[in-house]
Order: C-alpha cells, then structure tokens, then sequence
C-alpha cells in the first residue's frame, strides 16, 4: 500500500488567484489528496497581481477553509497595487512572517514541507517550519531566482544580489529533493553544485479533462464585439516583463485589414503598456480581457484559430516552458510559439504549431497568414498537440509523480 503522508504546502499564491503558478499548487494538493494524502496549503489572502485583498478577509490576519479536501490556510501579506522594489519586498517578507508564525502554532504533525519558488522567501519559510516540525523539506524551483531579477532588471544592487545567491544555495542544500519544472532549470542547478540525484524534473502541463477540443460558439465572439468569421489568435496568461508582448501589437497593426484578431486575457506589469500601445495606433482588431478563472479558459481557447507564446529574445528564456503552450495543445488549436531552446524542442516534436523567432514582427505575421490561409494545416497541428500533450503532459500524470518523489525520497532516508 502507498503510505499515507501529512503535507503542509506552501504555495504563496493560490486560486481563487488566477495563474500558471496557482493552477499548478492546486492542481497537485488535490491529486495527492485524491491519492489518499493529507494536504494543507499555507498561501496568502488573494490579492495577486493587482494587489488588492478582498473585504471580507479585512481585520483579519488568518482564514481556514476546506476546499475539495485541501485544508487551505490563508495569511496576511501587505499587499500593494503599487509595484515597485519596496513594496515588492515587503510583500514577499510579510508572507514568510506570517506563514512562519502559523506554522509554529499550527498543532499538526507533519511528514514533510513542500515549497514553491520563487519568491525565496516561501521555501526560506518552508525550511524554518521543517525544521520546528522536525520533518523533510522539499522546494520545488520554477524560476531561477535571483537570476531572473536580475537578468530582467529588477535586481540591481550587489550587496542584495550577493546575499539573495548565498540564500539560494543554502535553501537547495538543505532541501531533501528539488523539484525543477523545466529541464534546463534542473541543469542550471546542476551547475550551482547540486547532486543529480536529488533533482526531479516534473514539468508543466494541462488538465486534459478541462482543457479539450470544442467548437466556435459566434454569440460568445459577438459578445466580446469579435467577428465570427476573423481568424482569431488568443493569447492567455501573464502580460509580464519576460513576454516582449510589445511586438505583437506592430503584427497586430500590419493585419488590421486581414481578417486577424488578436484576443488578449490575463493581467500583469506590462499590460497597461501593452494597451497604451495599442490605443496609440488606433488598432482595431485588438481585444483585452482580464484574468480569468481557470474553469473558464477553455471556453476562449476553443474559439481561437492559434494560440500565442511569446518571450523576450534571452538566453535566459530559452529554459522557460510556458503552461500556455500546453493547454492550447490539449484544446487542439495550433501553436504559435515566439520562444527559442526547450520549449521550441518540445512543440517540433510534436508537430503542434509553428516556431517564429520571438520579437520578429515580420515571423509572427508570415505564420499567422501561413495558418490562415491552410486551416488543414492548423487542423493537423491542433490534433497532434492534442495527442501529444494527452500521452506525454497530463497534469494528473505529474502529481503523481510528485507523490512518488515524496515517497522514494522518504523511504531512502529511513
């Protein structure tokens, strides 16, 4: 029989967040609670990312709630609208406090702590509550932090920079397993010393049974003042630094006039820019949507003709596997991916899309008429991202894994 564990999960954003990092935390703890384990999640009042905590959890330093059999812990942060390094920090700080401060009152005894990063901070908290449990810590990596900050910008002094690494290794060496989500994290933690055998890499996915294969509904389309017949291209997720979004609205003004849409859903830094942009060129055939619930992306992603990936043209991006990628897979729409190194290697085996260099105005337009203009061919592709990502990228299929990282790891230090 599989043994029953007690997890405490600390995943500082979770839904009803929306976004990739949510949809992950909360996919997991409810397959391991499915699989038979006890899982409590310590996450933060929702607020992420425009930074503002709902009334009802005002006054309130801490919530407890049972959600599809997860125990949801849920703490005060010091949340901002405004966004810059200051109120960043303190936003992340006052999690790890908070979460710190539960975890030693929390009565429960634990088998293990598993941590979600980045922010640092949520596996430096992790680590501290395993150590007064007295149980295995686990982080799992999905994003190189610092080196994302500072590679994008937001990092820049030293001083902070210098103490940031040696806070990185410290939490890596004293973690039991890491879990890396892209293969070319795994190898960069190879680089910074750790064994390969305490890495496990259990990548991004979809939900095959939410995202699946539909059809066009026009009354929907209208609704968002989109004509039925465009060729509609749908980009869902984070409008972040990273993204390089900026280019898409230059492809967006070329094909005003032929027949293509551009449907944007999700939030970020950059939107805002991203809009202005827009409104400054007076297009036409840009729509944006906020962040939506998970359940309800689907529904979007079924009427597009191609979805959309982008990132900055870095070889810090080249390790990145967007979830995006995935769930346009699982709905059977073609690819369009503006991402060079892992992610480009996995949509060629796959036959699912088209690869364009990223930030390349004239690529991204040649692809999308390619695709307009051939619908058997964005047909095939849909139905082969759709098989591939089924056998090879379920999300049911990597809890599981996880589960069974938890285990060995457990089983080898007895």
């Amino acid at each position: 029989m599989t043994k029953h564990l007690n997890i405490l999960y600390l995943s500082q954003y979770y839904p009803p967040e929306i976004g990739a990092t949510q949809t992950r935390a909360f996919e997991m703890a409810t397959r391991l609670v499915q699989n038979g384990h006890s899982v409590t999640v310590l996450t933060e009042f929702p607020n992420h990312p425009i930074g503002i905590i709902p009334k009802f959890y005002k006054g309130k330093i801490f919530t407890r709630s049972a959600e599809l059999g997860v125990d949801v812990l849920r703490v005060w942060v010091a949340a901002s609208p405004k966004k810059n390094f200051l109120t960043r920090i303190a936003f992340y700080i006052s999690y790890m406090i908070s979460s710190m401060i539960t975890g030693m009152v929390l009565r429960k005894e634990y088998d293990l702590v598993f941590a979600t990063s980045p922010p640092l901070f949520v596996a430096t908290a992790g680590r501290f509550i395993a150590g007064i449990k007295r149980c295995l810590y686990f982080m799992e990596v999905r994003d190189l932090w610092p080196e994302s900050a500072v590679v994008l910008g937001e990092l820049k002094n030293k001083r902070i920079i210098r103490l940031s690494e040696k806070l990185e290794l410290s939490l890596y060496q004293n973690a039991i397993a890491l879990i890396g989500v892209t293969q070319g994290i795994s190898n960069r933690l190879q680089d910074r010393g750790v064994p390969l055998d305490k890495i496990h890499m259990i990548p991004n996915g979809a939900n095959t049974k939410l995202y699946r294969p539909g059809t066009r509904d026009p009354k929907l389309l209208k609704s968002l003042g989109i004509n039925p017949d465009t060729f509609l291209v749908v980009y869902t997720g984070l409008h972040g630094l990273m993204h390089g979004l900026e280019f898409v609205m230059d492809v967006a003004y070329i094909l005003q006039d032929q027949g293509v849409t551009f449907l944007f859903i999700g939030d970020g830094v950059k939107k805002q820019d991203i809009m202005n942009k827009a409104y400054s060129l007076k297009i036409t055939n840009v729509v944006f949507l906020p962040g939506q619930q998970e359940e309800d992306l689907p529904k979007y992603i079924q009427n597009a003709d191609a979805g959309l990936v982008t990132t900055k043209k870095m070889d810090f991006c080249r390790g990145t596997l967007p979830v995006k990628m995935f769930s346009y897979m699982a709905c059977a729409i073609p690819v369009l991916l503006c991402v060079q190194g892992e992610a480009e290697a996995i949509l060629d085996r796959a036959k699912a899309g088209l690869l364009v260099e990223p930030e390349n105005v004239q690529a991204l337009r040649d692809a999308i008429l390619k695709l307009k203009t051939d619908p058997k061919l964005g047909e095939k592709m849909g139905e082969n991202g759709r098989e591939f990502v089924h056998r090879h990228y379920s999300r049911k299929r990597f809890a599981d894994a996880l589960e069974n990282c938890f285990i060995d790891s457990i089983t080898d230090t007895n």
